[in-house]
């Protein structure tokens, strides 16, 4: 096939180019604008990687070192870890240092080390021969649930299944986050379109997680597997009304088997710990900074 073949002629590329929008029109050359109008996120979102400042990563007593905030991505890693310990491995014995992404922790020089992207959450394991640094939530819960052997199954289609979920959470939640969590509730002015092209597809993910729940206890069968850790601090935290406020806006209850699920994972004391971890907002009972044992969540 020639390459006129692939592409579309220009009479037809016509068909695909934006349409003129009485709002905002782009520029030929897009340019980051440092003194455009403010959002609380402004300062820490940037077009450009790497470090601004130089800082070492804190290292606890611990060989597994987390560096997090509890966000859903956060919660995913310091549930996995509650989850490890409540069976018995002290392996997973951890120190969880808080990065404040809103004042730039995560643009360190120790950080970036950690993870070249500065997101939150990042992991060094120091009981390998070298360290070893994982970053990204899903790679993170992944690592240790093949360490230890734990919430991820070994036959080969079980397998694929946990992993098919694990990776459509990790591709689902940029919609829900970033997309519909940023126009509902933090970008300067809400909009029509994208608030509606959003919820759309928030509501489209939860309907595929209920029709799948509506056969199974968990995510992927009757095991609470690592696709469980990982969907629940998304869409369990978005079926209990406690994502941008937006529960009944999405009506949230109307997914009975979400509902039925999210309560269930909910219970489960790990869960409740590991929410918890490097947390820094709400109830002053739930907030642990940092944890560097595991008589730091004792009430």
């Amino acid at each position: 096939m020639s390459e006129e073949e692939l592409y579309p002629t220009p009479d037809e590329y016509d068909n695909y180019t934006m349409k003129e929008s009485p709002t905002y029109t782009p520029p030929k050359v897009w340019q980051w604008d440092q003194d455009g109008e403010e959002n609380r996120f402004s300062k820490i979102n940037r077009p450009i990687a790497g470090p601004t400042h130089d800082k070492d990563l804190p290292v606890g007593e611990h060989p597994l070192q987390l560096y997090s905030l509890a966000t859903p991505n956060g919660v995913k890693v310091t549930v996995m870890l509650e989850e490890l310990l409540a069976l018995g491995i002290e392996e997973a014995e951890y120190d969880a240092w808080l990065v404040n992404i809103m004042e730039g922790d995560q643009f360190s020089s120790g950080f970036v080390s950690a993870n070249p992207n500065s997101k939150i959450p990042a992991l060094i394991d120091h009981s390998t021969p070298t360290p070893t640094r994982v970053f990204e939530s899903a790679a993170i819960v992944m690592y240790l649930a093949e360490k230890h052997g734990q919430f991820l199954p070994t036959e080969l289609s079980a397998r694929a299944e946990c992993l098919s979920w694990v990776f459509w959470q990790m591709g689902s939640a940029p919609f829900l986050g970033g997309g519909f969590g940023h126009f509902y509730a933090y970008a300067p002015e809400r909009l029509e379109y994208p608030i509606n092209r959003f919820t759309m597809e928030v509501k489209r993910q939860l309907d595929v997680l209920d029709r799948n729940l509506a056969e199974r206890e968990f995510i992927c069968g009757d095991e609470y597997t690592i696709a469980d850790i990982a969907i629940h601090p998304w869409y369990g935290a978005l079926a209990m009304g406690m994502l941008y406020e937006s529960g009944e806006f999405l009506d949230v209850g109307s997914y009975k088997n979400v509902q039925r699920w999210t309560t269930a994972v909910q219970e489960r004391p790990a869960v409740r710990r590991g929410q918890r971890v490097n947390r820094v907002w709400g109830d002053e009972a739930k907030r642990l900074p940092e944890r560097h044992s595991a008589a730091d969540l004792d009430d």
